[in-house]
């Protein structure tokens, strides 16, 4: 079940990015996101009651930018990504986004193959991008010719 991301939630988020990222977003960086960005639009996946995967993103007018997406390790390969993403086209296309974009780390190979699957290009690079270690990151976007759904197989 996909659910928004609420203050509660935090705890397992946070212990989820410390599984998932070398660079993990902090407490206040997550508060931030929840109670004060009106552009943050972020969501947690639920297996029972244990979340399982979570996606952020910044939606303006016809513009979203993914922020975050991250997957329990130990959860991968099970097409929650895919379920996140597909909601996340679901809730943009319905509010009439129609330019997706996204930076990614060039040694994430899952994650690049994840965003090609559902028509994302890599239209740029950003040198030394992150902090922990910088690395490059591909600029990736994907362009809606309106609201359709997206799906993949």
């Amino acid at each position: 079940m996909i659910q928004r991301m609420e203050i509660a939630d935090l705890n397992r988020i946070l212990e989820l990015e410390r599984l998932c990222f070398s660079s993990p977003w902090s407490m206040d960086d997550f508060v931030y996101e929840l109670n004060e960005n009106p552009f943050g639009y972020y969501v947690v996946l639920r297996e029972g009651n244990n979340i399982i995967a979570y996606l952020g993103l910044w939606m303006d007018e016809e513009r979203a930018q993914i922020t975050t997406i991250g997957v329990d390790p130990a959860h991968r390969g099970k097409g929650y990504a895919k379920a996140l993403m597909e909601h996340m086209f679901d809730v943009c296309s319905s509010k009439g986004v129609r330019i997706y974009s996204l930076e990614v780390r060039i040694s994430n190979q899952s994650a690049i193959s994840l965003y090609k699957r559902f028509g994302f290009e890599q239209v740029g690079l950003r040198k030394a991008y992150y902090q922990d270690n910088h690395e490059d990151a591909y600029l990736m976007i994907k362009e809606s010719e309106g609201n359709e759904c997206v799906s993949v197989q």
